[in-house]
């Protein structure tokens, strides 16, 4: 189950936190609390997904975006991830998380994140996130203004730009994925 109860809390602590610009870190502090951790009794590779969305959240609520999306109507997704495991994170150890917007094409906004313990980088995930509205993407541009941003993107940074590119030549459907006979549905 997703940890709203977890959202929520972090939510109310950076409620009285500066506004940040799009392209500023933020920083959010978390504790690997039992229930997230795996067989191994680290942090389970999943709840690390979920931990670096609620960073997503608590940024987008210092950027002024969780205001724009509810008064339009909007909503988030996340259109592809790469992460790095470098660390383990073991029960009740202390997280400081870093979250930052490095850029957006015509569709989608690229966000670096990662988890540090004590000073040692343990994971870094690298997302493509959509604003959504009922017909579809909303251009990153426009959902930026909505949030008193109107400057340019600014330069991918190279491993970014990389990525991205070869994002663009993964097959899609899978191949070998669908079954013989099937049509798969349009995403």
């Amino acid at each position: 189950m997703y940890p709203f109860v977890r959202l929520a809390w972090q939510l109310w602590q950076q409620r009285k936190a500066p506004p940040i610009a799009p392209t500023e870190t933020h920083v959010s502090h978390h504790i690997c609390l039992p229930w997230d951790l795996d067989g191994f009794l680290e942090l389970n590779n999943g709840r690390t997904l979920t931990l670096y969305d609620i960073g997503r959240f608590t940024a987008g609520q210092r950027m002024g975006l969780a205001a724009a999306l509810r008064r339009r109507k909007w909503g988030l997704a996340v259109a592809g991830a790469s992460i790095r495991y470098r660390r383990r994170v073991t029960g009740f150890q202390r997280i400081e998380m870093h979250t930052r917007c490095v850029g957006w094409d015509h569709k989608f906004v690229y966000i670096v994140q990662a988890m540090w313990v004590n000073g040692t980088c343990t994971s870094q995930a690298l997302l493509r996130t959509a604003v959504t509205a009922k017909g579809g993407t909303v251009d990153p541009a426009e959902a930026l203004r909505e949030i008193g941003h109107d400057g340019p993107a600014p330069e991918m940074p190279a491993w970014v730009a990389a990525w991205i590119e070869a994002e663009g030549t993964r097959p899609w459907p899978p191949e070998g994925a669908v079954p013989a006979g099937h049509t798969p549905p349009s995403i």
